[in-house]
């Protein structure tokens, strides 16, 4: 599972070229998805009038709810340090889940928010998922 957190999916609402051919190309493949985590769609809504409406109008990309469960989860890994909502958000999406499998991949334009062990990937980096 490949998911945005809120930097990536601003950059891809800024016309980021990897990530919209990347948005193309998951589009295209029944049954793949960018992932959005809600909250990271609801932080980049608040710093960026219409991103929001930007990015659900963009194909290959479905929203992540905070159902209760995550909300609860979400909270607690605030709490104890993990991060921002949103960062922590996109944390507890790529945790492996029954529905989802193994391990997921956060494209972020903020690396270091992660904590080790997570796979990140910076979306400006040479070659990122193999885009040029």
């Amino acid at each position: 599972m490949i998911i945005l957190d809120t930097s990536a999916v601003a950059a891809l609402t800024r016309g980021h070229r990897a990530l919209h051919l990347l948005a193309d190309n998951m589009a295209h493949t029944p049954g793949d998805w960018l992932h959005v985590p809600a909250l990271c769609l609801m932080y980049g809504e608040a710093a960026s009038e219409n991103l929001a409406r930007e990015a659900l109008a963009l194909p290959g990309v479905l929203v992540d709810p905070l159902d209760r469960t995550a909300a609860a989860t979400v909270g607690a890994m605030v709490r104890d340090g993990w991060g921002e909502p949103d960062t922590c958000h996109a944390l507890y999406v790529a945790t492996p889940h029954q529905e989802s499998g193994g391990m997921s991949i956060i494209l972020t334009g903020r690396e270091d928010d992660y904590p080790p062990g997570i796979l990140t990937v910076d979306i400006d980096s040479p070659g990122m998922l193999g885009f040029h």
